[in-house]
């Protein structure tokens, strides 16, 4: 899940984006990819990864876990051994990335209160909270509630929840995505913006110096039910910064919408009518009359976690310090709170399925008697699933420089459930990326498709974005819809059982009936994009219209900085890596 962005005031990704249904024929050279490549992606390969990443034995693969230290022994095990040589100008295959950790330690009532009259909201089944503050505890203390609908401002749309008023010291209550509008010129339609996202929301509540934020979970609008919500009843993490994290609201949480509509009864209100009135313009913050106190108790400990990064190094010395970035997250939740009598988040689909398609990836370029002409850089980045932490830490502290890197290809959770004829793509016509895509998946027989669940938000619950905000083209693919030999529907049908039943739960498992040729296709595809990429005239660009492309633009003509030291390339003679 998305996070931390300091572009507070980011614009609609989706309208500068729009999907065609038959997007135009891209000028892309098809180069050949060398088919021992090709050969090295088969269905077993990846299997042999996913069966030891999503094994009880990593603990679920949590951040400043044994978990971690087993999962990246792993990993770096596996690049080793499949020739690739280390990622890292220290001539490491590691990124440290320095986190914290904060852990609730008590079970805090959280108490509106309002004249002799107070209602008590009973830690995680009523509400989640936590505080990114680096301290022992955090709290609320009477602190004023104010409604402030969607907790928007969007200048590009006229749009203003908080018409200038100071809500300094209040507790911030909010809904989650965007206004819903007839008008689709404004925010995205059904598409959900950032301006949706809960990590919006809680980066408005330190803009204006809130006290608190308590978002109102409602299951359609966020996209999955008030069950993950709990799961941030664990350890929270962020990147260490100098100031502590002080800049945020204290506290900032969710409460369920039954108790959002019996604190508005509280305070004299209707929700459903507040709720209509905030999809206007008009809209107004609405003090509420009750107050918000509590007190969270915390354990504090430091993390450094790892990303771990592995590189092929390309065949043109002209062109080896320029890079095509493979990406997938490693981490997931580790060890939880019991569902139905498990205990252990294992993260199969999410995301052993996609760092195994990292490995799986990097062995097929290993497999290569010829390098591309650009290096190529594996990189499976820690804490995802506290908010895109490691690929924030690599996009701002980049090993090579971001205007030397053409683009980003990330894998967050693969196809488990067969071949499709499609292939869908979150953010469809944002760069020349989907053009290289667009026929890379003709070569197959298939087509891409827009995203099938645009009002969830998806662009930015993935690392590629934290490489977008900072210009470099990044495409986030999601398996097809269409299955080969499946009905009509057979599709989202798979997806709502795995949000139902299995997304960020003990439950995500490999399971019996998963068929992982689909995936294997789709990494084929992958391949062909990265590797044709690698051997371009050209870097890709952002389409014109897209708000990255300025940010590129601006990133192409600086001058690129070194990397810390320079790695040494592999001899002339000789591929980067070799197939063990």
């Amino acid at each position: 899940m998305s996070r931390r962005l300091v572009l507070s005031g980011i614009l609609l990704l989706a309208a500068a984006c729009k999907p065609t249904d038959d997007p135009p024929a891209p000028a892309v050279s098809p180069v050949a990819v060398p088919a021992e490549a090709l050969a090295a992606i088969d269905s077993g390969t990846l299997m042999s990864y996913v069966r030891v990443l999503a094994a009880d034995s990593l603990m679920g693969r949590a951040p400043g876990t044994p978990g971690e230290d087993k999962t990246i022994a792993y990993l770096t095990e596996q690049f080793k051994a499949l020739g690739l040589q280390p990622g890292n100008t220290d001539g490491t295959y590691i990124q440290k990335v320095p986190l914290v950790g904060i852990t609730v330690t008590n079970s805090p009532t959280l108490t509106f209160n309002k004249g002799g009259t107070t209602e008590s909201l009973k830690w995680r089944d009523d509400y989640v909270a936590w505080t990114k503050h680096v301290a022992t505890s955090a709290s609320l203390d009477k602190s004023p509630l104010v409604f402030v609908g969607y907790g928007v401002e969007a200048p590009e749309f006229n749009w203003d929840d908080y018409k200038g008023q100071n809500l300094a010291g209040m507790t911030l209550v909010m809904l989650v995505n965007d206004p819903p509008l007839a008008d689709t010129s404004k925010f995205g339609g059904p598409r959900m913006t950032y301006y949706g996202r809960w990590t919006y929301k809680f980066e408005q509540g330190a803009k204006h110096h809130a006290a608190g934020v308590l978002i109102v979970h409602e299951t359609g609008p966020a996209g999955y039910p008030f069950a993950v919500v709990q799961g941030n009843a664990s350890e929270k993490f962020d990147l260490a910064t100098p100031d502590s994290n002080r800049s945020r609201s204290s506290v900032e949480g969710w409460i369920s919408l039954d108790k959002a509509k019996a604190l508005f009864a509280m305070a004299g209100q209707n929700f459903d009518s507040l709720k209509a009135k905030a999809a206007t313009p008009e809209f107004q913050p609405v003090p509420l009359g009750v107050t918000a106190s509590v007190r969270l108790r915390n354990n504090l400990r430091t993390v450094n976690s790892r990303n771990v990064v592995a590189r092929v190094v390309g065949s043109d010395t002209a062109h080896r310090d320029e890079y095509v970035i493979y990406d997938a997250h490693w981490d997931h939740f580790g060890i939880g709170a019991p569902v139905n009598g498990d205990s252990i988040y294992n993260g199969a689909a999410d995301n052993a399925t996609g760092t195994a398609g990292l490995l799986t990836l990097a062995k097929a370029y290993a497999a290569m008697k010829t390098p591309p002409k650009r290096s190529i850089l594996f990189l499976s980045v820690t804490a995802e699933e506290q908010g895109l932490l490691g690929s924030q830490y690599y996009a701002t502290n980049p090993i090579y420089p971001l205007n030397k890197t053409l683009a980003v290809i990330n894998m967050d959770v693969l196809n488990t459930a067969g071949p499709t004829k499609d292939l869908t793509v979150i953010g469809l016509g944002a760069s020349d990326l989907d053009d290289y895509a667009t026929a890379a998946a003709a070569e197959q027989g298939r087509k891409l498709r827009p995203d099938a669940e645009p009002e969830k938000g998806f662009y930015y619950r993935s690392d590629h974005f934290n490489f977008a905000k900072e210009g470099v083209p990044a495409f986030d693919p999601e398996a097809g819809v269409d299955f080969v030999g499946k009905p009509e529907g057979y599709g989202m049908q798979k997806r709502n059982e795995y949000t139902e039943s299995r997304y960020h739960k003990p439950q995500d498992e490999i399971l019996p009936d998963w068929d992982m040729s689909g995936a294997v296709e789709d990494l084929k595809l992958f391949l062909t994009m990265g590797y044709r990429i690698a051997e371009a005239q050209k870097f890709p660009e952002w389409k014109p219209g897209n708000e990255f492309r300025a940010i590129r633009e601006k990133q192409m003509q600086a001058p690129a900085s070194a990397p810390a030291s320079t790695p040494a390339p592999a001899p002339a003679s000789t591929p980067a890596a070799t197939k063990p």
